[in-house]
């Protein structure tokens, strides 16, 4: 077979080849943390992984997975939590998965909905409507994140069947949460910073959220830009905050890290923040909260 015939070939196969690549890595994964340990050698072997698939880091599935490797991989440790983290992200992101294919699929529309409300940089009472009617034929999303909590904001806001201009602002700065203000023309961030400030909203992310550091149990999800987990515990522990690798009751907070992506990185952003939303509805008062809230308490 000529060589253009083979690339010919390929584009209908490549989805097929990106899952085995990424059935590999969860074999891989499985297989080094068979005796739950996690040697040099075992190690430098997920860091060939990533160099093999390091060209294709802009595509999917690899810039949801090889982001997640490096921030695992940065302090030279894999945890048990970081390889839950990561298999989760491989279960749901094959071609064959239904909650990839078809839940990943409609949160996207979501998050493309609230951007295009917030195009003009005014939200009406109508656009408010016509969301919440388009989020009751979705149910199909309710428990995954952020559905729930878009749902229930817009509720409140239309129980007295109108927007006033206080919702109007406290909706502004919710959805700029879900959108990626890098892509947008119109959307300023400064603007919305300033709106946020003196709001404290309960939606995935509370804001300015009063944080009480000693004898409190804080868990963290997706990438920090000021350091790494190790250095984040040892912070905690000369603050008399406990440090908590996975999501529990006895955890506090889940601390949302600001790295990439500051809201819909669905690698980082999954399985902790599924669990506790799960959590919460059980009536377990865990706050989700970002970095930068975590890092002004503890830097004081």
């Amino acid at each position: 077979m000529a060589n253009h015939e083979i690339m010919e070939y390929r584009q209908y196969t490549t989805k097929s080849e990106w899952d085995k690549c990424v059935h590999t890595l969860e074999g891989i994964l499985k297989g080094i943390g068979i005796d739950h340990k996690v040697n040099m050698d075992e190690f430098m072997e997920l860091k060939n992984w990533c160099q093999l698939y390091i060209q294709y880091r802009n595509r999917t599935p690899f810039n949801e997975i090889i982001p997640l490797l490096e921030n695992a991989m940065d302090d030279n440790e894999l945890t048990k939590e970081e390889v839950d983290d990561i298999l989760w992200v491989c279960k749901n992101i094959s071609t064959g998965s239904i909650y990839y294919e078809t839940i990943t699929s409609d949160i996207q529309r979501l998050q493309g909905i609230l951007h295009g409300i917030l195009a003009d940089n005014v939200i009406t009472d109508e656009e408010v409507v016509r969301l919440r009617e388009w989020l009751n034929d979705n149910k199909q999303l309710q428990t995954t994140y952020p559905y729930d909590e878009v749902y229930s904001f817009v509720e409140s806001v239309l129980e007295d069947g109108k927007v006033d201009e206080d919702e109007r602002r406290k909706l502004k700065v919710f959805f700029a949460d879900f959108v990626d203000m890098r892509e947008s023309y119109n959307l300023n961030i400064y603007e919305i910073e300033k709106l946020r400030e003196g709001m404290n909203i309960a939606g995935i992310c509370a804001k300015n959220v009063d944080i009480v550091v000693k004898g409190k149990g804080f868990c963290f999800t997706g990438g920090s830009s000021r350091m790494v987990r190790s250095q984040i515990a040892e912070i905690l522990e000369r603050t008399e905050g406990i440090f908590c690798d996975n999501v529990t009751k006895k955890t506090n907070y889940l601390v949302i890290g600001d790295e990439g992506n500051p809201c819909w990185a669905f690698a980082c952003y999954g399985r902790k923040v599924e669990k506790v939303i799960q959590m919460r509805k059980e009536g377990n008062n865990i706050v989700i909260a970002h970095e930068n809230d975590f890092w002004k308490v503890v830097e004081k």
